[in-house]
């Protein structure tokens, strides 16, 4: 989801410097608090290299008090470090009750730049994911907020940083053989970072994606967050003194922090030459692939969401068109009913799961609870906030049994929206598509945005990514979906 971010966000310098003017005397504030409450707090900076680390954890200290916090810098670990535990030497920098450590990069390394180029077996890599979130909820549990930044640029960037770098003898020195490496290599490492950041993703320690390609951008938003960060945990901490809040409450986010579908580029679009030459092309394969699915048993679920209207219908009409429907069940999910409301909620999910060989098409899927009933209120905060983790054990469950998952995101703008709507009202063929229901969720369109970005990049995983479909042109979004099915098949033969 990385590639996703908006880079764009820029903030001019006379906005930003009055921001984090503002900022800074709420922080130099919060920080006195958190002393006189004795909360301690751990702030982890990761990212891409030369996304600005140094520079933004400087940005950050500057209205802080320097004889309450300590700042950490994780390279290489040396011999002795070596000789311990990997997490030893950060156990060793827990911060006292009171006090801030800020790590310019972290406990991250043995899953991120130390992995990078070496042979890890996975079964290594998950116990380390394991020893971290461990690390991380013990803390929690004894009270320390976790603050966790990744600044991403994207590959051009990186290259220009780092020759501007090279240029200067004061700075050269900062740019290594690894860099160079990583840089040339890029979308072999955004896919380490990117399961890093799913694998360690929690509510007790939530990560928060930061756009740097523009520092003011990216100062703002780190000294923002950190800001509302310790403002939840000073009103948690005298909550609790006060009524006995329950101690795992979710930290609450807001789609500022994690924006995925502004970065979407609606203006893709094909001719209908385009389209009626590639539709075919691809619906002949798949109905080969379809064959090569069933003979070496291997299932396939995919799932479609979207905007009201946005063309999941239409995608699903020509994903099946050649395929075999003895092979195939499309899954149309509704609100609900009473039998399905007495049992969890991903019961009904799992009764319809295909068997080996067979494909199970969902139109909306398990999703509902954190986009509809978030939204509408049919569920608590603490029962969709926990569904995050559900659904991604769940799939993670289906992926171990030799499931192909794909998730697809049929994005269009409300503008679009609105013009399909009005076509559904005026053709008598197509009213029935058309409800009061449709009509009040639009009115909601910025409250659904929210769920969906937070939706995106807490459930998109190596093992059932989300892919998003730009939707503004039916003839792009449908020949997307296919060619996406098709490759992620062809992928999975190969492997096996």
């Amino acid at each position: 989801m990385l590639e996703k971010m908006d880079l764009t966000k820029t903030m001019k310098p006379a906005e930003a410097k009055k921001k984090l003017e503002e900022a800074g005397a709420k922080l130099g504030w919060l920080q006195r608090e958190c002393k006189k409450e004795g909360i301690p707090v751990m702030i982890v900076f990761e990212g891409m290299g030369a996304a600005g680390k140094g520079v933004q954890i400087n940005r950050l200290i500057q209205p802080m008090d320097p004889r309450g916090f300590s700042v950490y810098t994780s390279n290489h670990p040396n011999r002795e470090e070596r000789l311990r535990p990997f997490l030893w030497r950060y156990w060793t920098r827990v911060p006292e009750k009171g006090r801030i450590a800020i790590f310019d990069r972290s406990w991250y390394r043995s899953v991120q730049a130390d992995r990078f180029g070496e042979e890890k077996g996975d079964k290594k890599i998950e116990i380390d994911y394991h020893d971290i979130r461990s690390f991380e909820k013990q803390l929690y549990d004894d009270g320390t907020v976790l603050i966790k930044i990744f600044l991403y640029i994207d590959k051009k960037e990186q290259k220009k940083r780092f020759e501007r770098l090279e240029a200067s003898k004061e700075t050269s020195w900062r740019v290594t053989k690894e860099d160079w490496k990583r840089n040339k290599n890029f979308e072999e490492y955004v896919r380490i970072n990117e399961q890093m950041l799913e694998s360690t993703d929690s509510d007790y320690a939530p990560w928060t994606l930061v756009e740097a390609a523009d520092k003011n951008y990216a100062a703002v938003k780190i000294i923002t967050t950190v800001c509302e960060r310790l403002e939840y945990a000073l009103a948690r901490k005298r909550q609790l003194k006060q009524a006995g809040v329950e101690p795992g409450q979710a930290v609450p986010r807001e789609v500022f922090k994690n924006d995925v579908l502004s970065g979407v580029d609606l203006s893709r679009d094909l001719t209908r030459e385009e389209y009626k030459e590639q539709i075919d092309k691809l619906q002949k394969k798949l109905e080969r692939l379809h064959g090569e699915l069933y003979r070496r048993r291997i299932p396939l679920i995919i799932g479609f969401e979207g905007w009201d209207a946005g063309g999941k219908g239409g995608a699903i009409r020509r994903l099946t068109s050649h395929l075999d429907p003895r092979g195939y069940q499309v899954i149309p999910t509704a609100a609900p009913n009473d039998i399905e409301k007495k049992h969890h909620y991903l019961w009904r999910f799992y009764n319809q799961m295909p068997k080996a060989g067979h494909i199970a098409i969902f139109d909306r899927t398990w999703y509902g609870r954190v986009m509809v009933e978030r939204v509408e209120g049919f569920c608590t905060q603490e029962e969709w906030t926990r569904a995050y983790g559900e659904i991604n054990e769940m799939e993670k469950h289906l992926a171990n049994s030799g499931a192909i998952l794909l998730k697809f995101w049929l994005h269009i703008d409300k503008d679009e929206q609105g013009r399909r709507f009005q076509a559904r009202q005026e053709d008598p063929a197509k009213q029935w598509k058309i409800t009061d229901e449709d009509w009040r969720n639009r009115e909601k369109w910025d409250l659904y945005e929210s769920a969906v970005n937070e939706m995106l990049i807490r459930t998109s995983t190596t093992y059932a990514p989300w892919v998003v479909v730009e939707g503004n042109s039916k003839y792009y979004a449908r020949v997307k979906v296919l060619k996406t099915v098709v490759e992620a098949i062809e992928q999975r033969l190969e492997r096996n």
